[in-house]
């Protein structure tokens, strides 16, 4: 894994994930007990706290979100422990694929949307780091909508997702097998376009049986820290 401060990647937001990245990890003290979310910037989040618990001693206990995130954890120095083992977690960092200005977001790209939520549903407070890509006003105007479902099915509960949206398919590996999720679930990717009703949507989709969980995450974002390239935004959710 790269260590923070990459300055190799071809990402254009790359200085702006560091950043962001930084700032979340400033939040985590000695002691906590912490939910580490999945993609680039949760990644690069590893790799500085990684370097904390080495140069600092900073002591902290991580659950991770996704088998990889897991992984570069234990590359890092930083103790893994099983959900079961705490009542809760101190805080959760993560990233997102949207966010609106009501903190709602689209996760899941990277597969790993059951944990995650699982993971933001258990935590007190949810810092969610993102690049100025991310935040939209209406979620799905940029990205697909993924949506964790059985394999069992599958097709029938495919031709139940289609309604809710302009074009859908399976997400597949490169070489054209079906893609499964840590959790051992398929994912189907939804272009909805822009939702005006993400609550709505939600339900029904919810509803639908087959879906195990969607990539929209509603109150569960805290505060969102907003990088750029040479500084961070940090927002906070209004009561």
């Amino acid at each position: 894994m790269a260590p923070a401060g990459n300055t190799m990647s071809t990402d254009p937001n790359q200085a702006a994930k560091e950043n962001a990245a930084k700032a979340g990890a400033d939040l985590v003290n000695s002691g906590m007990v912490i939910g580490l979310g999945s993609g680039s910037t949760a990644e690069i989040l590893v790799a500085e706290l990684g370097r904390r618990v080495s140069a600092t001693g900073l002591r902290i206990q991580a659950v991770s979100t996704s088998n990889r995130t897991e992984m570069l954890a234990r590359e890092a120095g930083i103790e893994i422990i099983e959900p079961q083992t705490v009542d809760s977690l101190d805080l959760v960092i993560d990233g997102a694929d949207e966010v609106d200005p009501s903190f709602h977001m689209i996760k899941g790209r990277g597969g790993a949307l059951l944990r995650e939520k699982i993971v933001a549903a258990a935590a007190r407070q949810r810092v969610i780091l993102v690049d100025p890509s991310k935040p939209v006003e209406k979620l799905g105007t940029k990205h697909r909508l993924p949506v964790e479902i059985s394999s069992f099915g599958y097709h029938w509960t495919m031709s139940r997702l289609a309604p809710f949206c302009k074009k859908h398919q399976l997400r597949l590996n490169s070489n054209g097998t079906p893609y499964i999720t840590d959790g051992g679930n398929w994912i189907i990717d939804l272009e909805t376009g822009p939702i005006d009703d993400v609550e709505a949507l939600q339900a029904r989709l919810l509803a639908i049986p087959g879906v195990f969980e969607t990539g929209i995450f509603l109150h569960l974002c805290d505060i969102l820290i907003i990088g750029s390239k040479n500084d961070v935004t940090v927002k906070y959710k209004k009561n």
